[in-house]
């Protein structure tokens, strides 16, 4: 039944890909859909591709460890989005790019355009095979286990289906693609609260009875600053996580540059990230929901929080309704957050990198089929690598990354839009690598010393070292 519904899937996406691309197979309409995109389709469908398979699965698992704490992250991203909205849009618009990072070029140097575009492909690309890896390794185990299939071989099933509706007009395709994603995945979500619902014997009120008087409803933490889940470091580390992930990120901004014009793209930013908040607080919803669930009925927990709904539901507990649209919500994750990456990816190495922007129009076409292709066998072996040595929560583990190599963008970008001051271009490269390698270091030191972990505030840390570290090199007027 399953493999039945990832085949109906994967081919209404493809009807979608062929009808909105089937005459736009250019670059233009690759890189940023031609700008005709209506916003309020960008912005819908932007909720699947900015959640992923991770917060289907992560996010209520979090609350077994860490309570509902996580809403004071997605409260920082509201203001972070306020921020890419109204500061960084119009930069872009103004400049008129297609990869965002030629910015660093026209301010500080070619050195530094050429190292923000490869700090995106690295971050970017162990991301997004991170997140693929979750969604592909539930449907491993829940059904292609059974039959005996290599994981290798699933995993390379999904990048083939994906390359298939992406490769020939990228964004043009995705922007309609991701509309019926987020609706799957939305869709799945309320399907699935009910279904538990219906296994505890409540209602509506009896739902918000149950998560208010549940000892991990607990949101704001303001009793423990050493705590990763103190309020000022979660909410202030959530305002730079999103600044960094998606307004400095080529994959997140190339769909809000696809818009018609600056003032639609600004909706479109707006509107996504109001419903953040209430996605994601239901995600934290069903978790305590789940573990009340678990709690009445002398279920074992798995020891990973991103087992708990997947193994609840694949032994239908909440039945074979739960168990279709669980699903289809993690079919629906898998190819929105993969297909954005690998589309956002391909435009930087292509315009970043190789200078495709520059050849005549069947070297670059070749070009961009080339890198769409190795990009995907990149997220194949990415992925390999991740199931053999992942021992956290996934989404943690991304962001822990994300706070080393997201942090010299982060950096690089303020330093560029706050400042007037030059910088030595030739010094930019060795300030990026040193500043992570510091932060590192300076973690580890205070972990052994005072008992102190940063948590994703190590992210400011590291694009505060940056902007000094471009400071110190700073050229003179003359």
């Amino acid at each position: 039944m399953i493999f039945i519904l990832i085949i109906l899937y994967f081919s209404a996406l493809f009807t979608i890909s062929w009808i909105t691309g089937r005459k736009h197979s250019e670059d233009e309409a690759f890189f940023l859909g031609n700008r005709k995109s209506p916003w309020y389709v960008v912005a819908f469908g932007m909720i699947g591709s900015s959640l992923s398979g991770i917060t289907f699965v992560s996010v209520p698992g979090m609350v077994s460890k860490f309570d509902m704490t996580y809403m004071q992250m997605v409260i920082g991203f509201m203001l972070g989005y306020a921020v890419i909205a109204f500061v960084l849009l119009p930069l872009y618009y103004r400049l008129n790019v297609t990869s965002i990072y030629t910015y660093l070029e026209n301010r500080i140097g070619r050195r530094a355009y050429k190292t923000g575009a490869g700090f995106f492909i690295l971050s970017r690309t162990v991301g997004a095979a991170a997140r693929l890896y979750v969604a592909v390794l539930i449907l491993q185990t829940y059904v292609f286990d059974a039959w005996g299939v290599p994981f290798a071989v699933t995993a390379a099933g999904f990048l083939i289906m994906i390359w298939l509706y992406t490769h020939k007009s990228g964004v043009r395709a995705i922007i309609w693609t991701d509309l019926m994603q987020s609706f799957f995945l939305i869709l799945a979500l309320i399907i699935i609260i009910w279904q538990v619902a219906k296994g505890l014997n409540i209602d509506f009120n009896g739902i918000i009875t149950s998560i208010k008087d549940s000892p991990h409803s607990r949101i704001f933490v303001f009793d423990d600053w050493r705590s990763p889940q103190y309020f000022f470091k979660q909410f202030i580390s959530g305002i730079f996580v999103t600044i960094a992930m998606t307004g400095i990120d080529q994959e997140m901004m190339q769909k809000n540059l696809s818009c018609k014009n600056l003032r639609e793209a600004q909706k479109n930013v707006c509107t996504y990230s109001f419903f953040f908040i209430p996605v994601n607080f239901l995600f934290l919803c069903l978790g305590i929901l789940l573990l009340n669930y678990a709690s009445i009925n002398n279920i074992a927990l798995p020891e990973m929080g991103d087992d708990i709904l997947p193994s609840l539901v694949a032994n239908e507990y909440f039945g074979v309704m739960a168990l279709i649209f669980f699903t289809l919500g993690i079919i629906a994750v898998t190819f929105a957050s993969a297909d954005s990456a690998l589309t956002g990816l391909t435009t930087s190495i292509c315009v970043d990198i190789l200078g495709t922007q520059k050849m005549n129009s069947q070297k670059a076409k070749r070009a961009r089929l080339g890198v769409h292709l190795g990009i995907s066998l990149a997220f194949i072996a990415i992925m390999l690598l991740f199931k053999t040595i992942n021992n956290t929560s996934v989404i943690d583990a991304i962001y822990k990354i994300a706070s080393y190599t997201y942090g010299p963008l982060l950096g690089l970008f303020a330093f560029g839009i706050l400042f007037k001051a030059k910088t030595a271009d030739r010094a930019v490269p060795y300030i990026c690598i040193i500043s992570p390698l510091l932060c590192l270091a300076a973690n580890e030191i205070l972990k052994y010393t005072v008992n102190y972990q940063f948590g994703y505030e190590l992210l400011i840390l590291n694009a505060l070292l940056v902007i000094v570290g471009l400071f110190i090199f700073r050229r003179s007027k003359k």
